[in-house]
């Protein structure tokens, strides 16, 4: 039995040492990808998207979402994150 654990826990670090991920995140989209998708599919644009199409974009959901026409704050905070994301995955894909 201590021998089927031993060898259990050497292949879950084999497979973290070569993946970078436990055997058990495997099947899992990273958290950061997650955060994208959301923030790409809540502005609308694409994963290839510019600069000025993800800040149009978010112009025209604060035009829908601003607590002045009747949105709240916490959908303006979102799409502002959202942008925010966004604009500092470019910076960082450059």
């Amino acid at each position: 039995m201590t021998k089927l654990l031993l060898l259990a826990a050497l292949v879950c670090l084999a497979v973290k040492a070569l993946t970078q991920r436990w055997p058990w995140e495997l099947g899992q989209q990273p958290a950061r990808s997650l955060a994208e998708t959301r923030a790409r599919n809540l502005l609308g644009v694409g994963p290839d998207a510019p600069r000025e199409q993800i800040i149009e974009a978010h112009r025209r959901l604060l035009a829908l979402v601003h607590p002045d026409r009747g949105g709240s704050n916490e959908a303006v905070h979102e799409a502002n994150a959202a942008r925010d994301l966004l604009l500092a995955r470019l910076v960082e894909r450059r």
